[in-house]
């Protein structure tokens, strides 16, 4: 059943509008995020908010900027749930990291808290699968030069670990930290020898790995640890 919160009187129908995307959202949460259902017609969905039709447009207009649903149009349509695109979300906070003048040393102490805490839970929860998981990654690590350092290949088993903690929250902030680290950090790390790099940051991997699959979960957090504060090292500020 949609919620029905007492609605502020207003004459302001965008803040009208919002507080239906706002309904239209907390329903769709109640409702377990059914992405591809149809929620209702524009017409079903009108009676079921009370309000008129130029408010519910508004207020669908923000639930698709939001990526919660989209209206489609034509017969057996309706107001559709979508999946969010975390591609957007990481556009999101991108934007507001540059409003917050937030510096690549931020970033990476930011970095340390959520994969410390990442790598801990995955070694606590880590399964026979998720061992073999980890070597195929390791495994996947090669071409030890600059382009994989920059493309952000390199992480790719950063985010690996995020994922085996199970904790959807920890695997999407991880993900998004690791990816504004690329954008928000200069194109190029300072002058290095990529391949003697792309080494050093395999062996790290290999290190934290081994530390894992040994149940030795403090020596895999000082592992990563240390990792991130030599991963900070190649990247300069963004001009």
């Amino acid at each position: 059943m949609p919620r029905s919160p007492q609605r502020l009187p207003s004459g302001d129908g965008r803040k009208l509008a919002e507080q239906v995307a706002l309904e239209i959202e907390a329903d769709t949460i109640d409702a377990g995020w059914p992405v591809g259902e149809v929620l209702g017609s524009e017409t079903e969905l009108i009676e079921r908010y009370g309000v008129s039709r130029a408010v519910f447009r508004e207020a669908v207009r923000i639930v698709e900027h939001h990526m919660v649903a989209r209206m489609r149009r034509g017969p057996g349509g309706g107001l559709v749930v979508t999946a969010p695109d975390l591609n957007a979300a990481q556009r999101s906070v991108a934007l507001y990291l540059d409003y917050a003048n937030v510096h690549a040393d931020d970033m990476f102490e930011a970095r340390t808290a959520i994969e410390t805490t990442a790598v801990r839970v995955a070694t606590e929860r880590l399964t026979e699968e998720g061992v073999v998981r980890l070597r195929e990654m390791l495994a996947a690590e090669i071409r030890p030069d600059a382009e994989v350092l920059e493309s952000g290949q390199a992480h790719d088993l950063h985010v690996t670990i995020a994922a085996l903690t199970g904790n959807p929250a920890l695997h999407l902030f991880s993900q998004i930290l690791i990816s504004l680290t690329f954008q928000r950090t200069g194109t190029r790390p300072r002058q290095y020898d990529a391949k003697a790099a792309a080494h050093e940051a395999h062996c790290a991997h290999e290190a934290i790995v081994e530390a894992m699959v040994q149940g030795d979960t403090d020596l895999a957090v000082y592992r990563m640890r240390r990792h991130l504060q030599a991963v900070a090292t190649f990247f300069p500020e963004r001009d």
